[in-house]
């Protein structure tokens, strides 16, 4: 049975509340509000119910409150006192059994908790880093492959049925700039530079020499002669090959593993593109100009018509994209697509609404993340050169510069939709400066007392053999008010599809541990709050555990 404390804590108080309210006799409807003060003196939840209620009574607010505090009954609750604040807020503070139920819910639930089946089990498929095969991935795809994966991750915990896609851009233009620039620096790779003219659209990166050379290694110079469109056909289907290789071992070593990688020739192949199309057409979303066929996308709110296939025969991007879409929701039937883009595609987000809305589906079922740019930062300057290379710095270049760990934490600690500056320096230091070291030290810290009272023959208990009440310092009780909060965090990570919240909690989390260590000593002479202090170290390490594994970075039990 999954479990959120919050959630329980606040069902109850509102049970309590329109308990009381029936009692007081008022005939009123008002929605119950609870929520968490900022400040802590007011309580733990708060509700101006009684403000709403008085002016549907023409009443005094305060009036109204103490009427209704009057008639709630907090024995045997998770309330321990209720208390008539300000004009009529109604504050409520939590009984030592709430938390001790937090406790112990948390050490019971263990590696499950936090999760929930908010999802109902609906199919959603999170398409993430989708990078051109034509060249390295750059930082972009760096921090949307964690965004996109850690996302993933907490949909999965909310009880969705989660699948990720890498879309692969095997076909079209790019592939067809590439044919042409690889042929170009194979021609050049036997007979020189003047030999061939590079084209002025070409990808001029060292990556394509690279490929041509090892392709002249190869089939020697015996491609030289054949016709240049068999030529071309020869060296892009091996660059993509390699390219795409490549991209999986380095998506792998960055701990991201697909369900599917979708090939777009897959759908020119098929004659998925065109049937999609037609389907268009025959709804009456496509008309003719100038020998090509256009959208009404101005029919979904857009500002202007698009083409899907141009005069030349040949279908767009957008196209493509319809069918794609089409595919994930008509044939694979997802509830729900979520589309990790970099902050370039936000024209793309109304223009894909379109599309599916006018394939008969729910525009909501597609969502986007947006991700902004990064700079990677060095000394206080931007870096974008790889001191390994030579070259602009690729995911594997800063894989080989700073730990998986730091690379993940740090792309998940900033909202997607803001531009972050990446510093290198950080990411290496061994420091409490260094957000992922500070989250892992904690965990160890955890798991070093635990080791150090077990090697005195100390080990913790059953938490129905412990005392928890005894928890009652500030910093205890806040340590626990926020180990509580886990399961709501990743519930409304889940709703807002920001995922950055894990890193975040995680280093809250790791703080408030660190001062119960200092204010709090486990080893003490108390023997009953000795064990209870041991059991809350277990929940803090459990939550650590937890959070470190959605975002999928280790959680060592020595540094």
């Amino acid at each position: 049975m999954f479990s959120n404390p919050i959630l329980q804590a606040v069902s109850h108080i509102k049970t309590l509340i329109e308990t009381a309210i029936k009692q007081c006799g008022y005939d009123i409807e008002t929605e119950i509000e609870v929520s968490e003060p900022k400040d802590k003196s007011h309580g733990d939840f708060s509700t101006n119910v009684a403000l709403k209620a008085a002016g549907l009574l023409k009443m005094n607010p305060r009036t109204v409150a103490s009427a209704i505090v009057e008639h709630i009954d907090t024995s045997d609750s998770l309330v321990n006192k209720v208390e008539v604040a300000g004009p009529g807020f109604i504050n409520f503070y939590l009984s030592d059994s709430y938390f001790s139920g937090v406790v112990t819910s948390i050490i019971s639930n263990g590696i499950d908790y936090g999760k929930s089946n908010i999802g109902e089990g609906k199919k959603v498929m999170v398409e993430f880093v989708s990078a051109n095969p034509t060249g390295p991935m750059h930082m972009g795809n760096a921090r949307g492959g964690v965004v996109g994966d850690t996302l993933a991750t907490i949909l999965s915990w909310s009880g969705y049925d989660v699948s990720r896609e890498f879309y692969v851009n095997d076909a079209g233009n790019q592939v067809d700039v590439l044919s042409r620039s690889l042929s170009v620096r194979y021609i050049q790779y036997f007979k020189g530079e003047d030999a061939a003219e590079f084209p002025e659209d070409g990808y001029h990166g060292d990556d394509v020499r690279e490929r041509a050379a090892e392709c002249a290694k190869i089939y020697g110079d015996s491609l030289l002669s054949k016709p240049e469109d068999e030529r071309r056909k020869i060296l892009v289907e091996y660059t993509l090959k390699k390219n795409i290789e490549k991209m999986q071992k380095d998506l792998e070593n960055y701990r991201i593993k697909y369900d599917r990688w979708f090939f777009e020739s897959e759908l020119h192949k098929s004659g998925y593109v065109e049937d999609t199309v037609k389907m268009l057409s025959d709804a009456g979303y496509v008309y003719e100009q100038d020998g090509a066929l256009w959208f009404r996308t101005t029919q979904f709110g857009c500002e202007k018509d698009e083409v899907l296939k141009k005069s030349n025969g040949f279908y767009t991007y957008y196209a493509v994209d319809i069918a794609y879409h089409r595919n994930k929701f008509l044939e694979r039937h997802f509830d729900k697509v979520i589309d990790v883009f970099g902050a370039d595609h936000h024209g793309h987000t109304l223009r894909f609404k379109a599309g599916v809305a006018a394939l008969g589906l729910q525009p909501d079922c597609l969502q986007f993340v947006l991700i902004q740019l990064v700079r990677l930062m060095r000394g206080g300057e931007i870096v974008r050169m790889s001191k390994r290379t030579g070259k602009t710095i690729s995911l594997a270049d800063l894989l080989h510069e700073i730990p998986v760990d730091a690379a993940r934490f740090f792309f998940d600690f900033k909202l997607s939709d803001s531009a972050m500056d990446f510093d290198l320096d950080l990411a290496v230091k061994q420091s409490s400066d260094n957000p992922v070291f500070y989250v892992q030290y904690a965990h160890a810290r955890i798991c070093s007392i635990l080791k150090n009272l077990s090697a005195e023959g100390i080990t913790p208990k059953n938490t129905d053999e412990v005392n928890l009440s005894r928890l009652t310092a500030p910093e205890e009780r806040d340590l626990i008010r926020l180990l509580a909060v886990f399961p709501e965090e990743i519930r409304c990570a889940a709703e807002n599809l920001e995922p950055t919240k894990m890193t975040r909690f995680a280093v809250e989390i790791s703080s408030a541990f660190h001062k119960f260590y200092n204010a709090c000593y486990v080893r003490c002479k108390d023997e009953e709050l000795m064990y209870a202090r041991l059991s809350l170290c277990q929940a803090a390490r459990q939550v650590i555990n937890n959070a470190l594994r959605i975002i999928n970075i280790e959680a060592p039990e020595k540094m």
